[in-house]
């Protein structure tokens, strides 16, 4: 069973960057899809972005792309999303899952792990 541990959360000002990682361990990471969602305060948990198995796909939610960019080291069962250009609507709880199905329902998604926070101030 696959447990994911996410690191890199943190306190930055708007405009600026930071890079999340999400540690896998315990099951086969090269053969899934992984995402990365985040959940802010009193809201539903929403898709950020997500990544094939072999890194060659990825997708973005509208409200993201251009600014964050997920990747992948298979080598090193890792998941990495890299944030700039931050907004104080960034800030949330970010977690990283393993894919069943690769899309942007977090239903579609296993091995939650504690999630990183991140808060944008303005």
């Amino acid at each position: 069973q696959v447990q994911l541990v996410e690191s890199g959360g943190g306190l930055v000002q708007a405009g600026g960057s930071l890079r999340l990682s999400c540690a896998a361990s315990g099951g086969s990471f090269s053969s899934y899809g992984m995402g990365w969602f985040r959940q802010a305060p009193g809201k539903e948990r929403e898709f950020v972005a997500a990544i094939s198995w072999g890194g060659d796909n990825t997708y973005y939610a509208d409200s993201v792309r251009g600014r964050f960019t997920i990747s992948r080291d298979n080598a090193k069962n890792s998941v990495y999303l890299q944030m700039s250009s931050l907004k104080p609507e960034d800030t949330a709880v970010y977690y990283c899952a393993r894919a069943s199905i690769l899309n942007t329902s977090p239903r579609n998604y296993r091995g939650w792990g504690q999630g990183t926070q991140v808060t944008v101030s303005s």
